[in-house]
């Protein structure tokens, strides 16, 4: 498995798991949390989660799918932005970690901005429960490039672990200055539905005929397209045993120069600043 340096030196994959849509059915669990156990047994031990993701019932599978093993992997979670209060964070830190049962989060991210609170309340509040050891990390998500450039400029802003955004063959607009700006930063980028969301993509004439030429599926083309890029990490979600083997499987395909020029065709890069899409 490829890693990737986070700014403390710690190393974790390039190829995560997303959990959104997890934890929302009780005939599902089981299936899920096989799903998640099988992805940590091929190295895919970064597990992103969130609060919001089925009402904390995503934490709760995750909790059931890291048992006994919380030393292998690498937890991400994320606090809803009307949470990131002074008052108000701590306690849903607290209820985040008892959902997943465990000590301290690894990566806690703020999921969006809002106007209220103030950015410099939520960095320091989320720079005491890092002191407090609740957490080993904090970042963000859906940031663009003014609000990064914002954080930064406040004190212990550039402590600041990760910014997880949506990237995919679909959306690129990441590619024309927050990607670069990141790189610029060392900061890593973690990209969410990196296999698009509407299943439109899959279906994609242009990425169907690349991936027969590797004997792949579209979906392994087009996650193995996103991780072509140094400093990124790829978190799709995939909730049965055979979706966890055919993500694990887009490690192994090499796109060669036609490849990507085929797919810059298809799917142009962006010639100017565009607003940072979210879902």
């Amino acid at each position: 498995m490829r890693t990737v340096a986070l700014p403390d030196g710690k190393h974790v994959p390039v190829l995560g798991q997303g959990t959104w849509g997890m934890g929302e059915s009780k005939s599902a669990r089981a299936r899920e949390v096989a799903a998640l156990r099988l992805g940590i047994e091929l190295g895919m031990t970064l597990i992103d989660t969130a609060e919001m993701y089925g009402d904390g019932g995503s934490e709760k599978v995750v909790a059931d799918a890291i048992e006994g093993q919380r030393n292998r992997v690498f937890i991400v979670t994320k606090v809803y932005p009307h949470n990131v209060s002074r008052t108000q964070l701590p306690k849903v830190c607290e209820r985040s970690l008892k959902r997943l049962r465990v000590e301290t989060i690894d990566l806690y991210l703020l999921h969006w901005r809002e106007k209220t609170p103030r950015i410099e309340e939520t960095v320091e509040t989320f720079e005491e429960l890092r002191s407090s050891g609740k957490i080993k990390r904090w970042g963000v998500s859906n940031f663009d490039v003014d609000d990064m450039e914002e954080l930064w400029s406040i004190e212990s802003g550039a402590n600041c672990t990760t910014n997880q955004v949506l990237y995919n063959l679909e959306n690129r607009e990441i590619e024309f200055d927050l990607l670069p700006w990141g790189q610029k930063k060392k900061l890593p980028i973690m990209a969410y539905s990196p296999v698009g969301h509407s299943g439109q993509l899959l279906r994609n004439a242009a990425l169907e005929k690349i991936a027969k030429t590797h004997n792949a599926t579209p979906a392994q083309v087009a996650l193995a397209w996103v991780l072509r890029q140094p400093n990124v990490i790829a978190i799709p979600k995939a909730s049965t045993e055979a979706h966890v083997r055919n993500n694990a499987a887009s490690l192994k395909i090499k796109l060669t120069k036609e490849d990507l020029t085929d797919l810059d065709r298809e799917f142009p890069p962006p010639k100017s600043n565009k607003s940072l899409p979210m879902l």
